[in-house]
């Protein structure tokens, strides 16, 4: 399992290198990020819960530590987290189902 404290610092400092290297890049990244979080219909801890959803099936470590720390701070606990997860394990399962027709379609008739 990650360190995942010293993953965060280690990824800040990297994000700090790329800012140096393309402003605009990073600039337009945290505008997208703050649009996302500004909502009307969905509060910060459902907001959070389907952004640790989309993690897991993203499969982005960056994304699980910041959302999971964005989680707990939003009130979400660990059981919340893990229906959430419970959904995107679900997703996933499906995705490789419907897929797997894809194979059997591309297989064409014996």
């Amino acid at each position: 399992m990650k360190d995942w404290d010293a993953y965060n610092a280690a990824a800040r400092e990297q994000g700090k290198a790329l800012n140096a290297l393309h402003p605009e890049l990073v600039k337009g990244f945290g505008a997208l990020s703050r649009g996302a979080a500004t909502t009307t219909h969905l509060d910060a801890k459902t907001r959070e819960l389907i952004a640790l959803a989309v993690a897991v099936t993203t499969r982005c470590d960056g994304c699980i530590d910041a959302h999971v720390r964005k989680a707990k701070h939003a009130g979400a606990t660990k059981a919340e987290m893990a229906e959430a997860l419970g959904v995107a394990i679900a997703l996933n399962a499906g995705a490789a189902f419907t897929y797997s027709l894809h194979v059997l379609d591309a297989a064409g008739e014996e």
